[in-house]
């Protein structure tokens, strides 16, 4: 079993002036922290999702993945800030702090809110929806822990955002 630690989220907010769907991890695994960028564990099926739902090819790299991003409108970031974690269990999580959404909802024109896993929406309806009174839809996690949710029933639960983001 992993050691608890104290962890501070080791990179920023990915968002533009075109953003228009905000998508929110818990907050990112190892594999995710070792790479500086979000999903990064190999397993993880968020960029083939998203991919799916826009109908555009998977990015595959980092870089590519930033470019998926800005040409689609979607910001992503976490909902936790600083965390006391056991490897990437979610449900060790201790003594959460909130990241600051302000900077993003200041700058980009957000429509939607939405939270990838069960974690992350607890975090956000707990945290951060009181404070900014904006609702989150919770989606189911894309992580490889989360096995019982098909690919094919992750692309369903994610088609809210296409309908916000192929909105003419």
């Amino acid at each position: 079993m992993a050691e608890r630690v104290h962890v501070t989220h080791p990179f920023g907010p990915l968002f533009d002036e075109r953003s228009r769907v905000l998508i929110l991890g818990s907050f990112p695994s190892p594999k995710s922290r070792e790479q500086a960028f979000f999903y990064g564990h190999p397993q993880n099926r968020f960029w083939r999702v998203i991919a799916a739902v826009l109908d555009r090819p998977v990015p595959m790299t980092v870089d590519e993945k930033r470019a998926f991003c800005a040409e689609a409108g979607i910001a992503l970031w976490d909902v936790l800030a600083e965390v006391d974690i056991e490897g990437a269990s979610d449900a060790s999580i201790r003594n959460p702090r909130a990241n600051d959404l302000a900077p993003i909802l200041a700058s980009a024109p957000i429509e939607r809110i939405f939270c990838t896993g069960a974690t992350a929406g607890r975090y956000y309806h707990r945290l951060i929806e009181p404070e900014l009174g904006i609702p989150a839809t919770v989606l189911p996690s894309t992580s490889p822990a989360n096995a019982a949710m098909t690919f094919e029933r992750l692309v369903g639960a994610y088609a809210p955002i296409a309908e916000v983001l192929l909105r003419k």
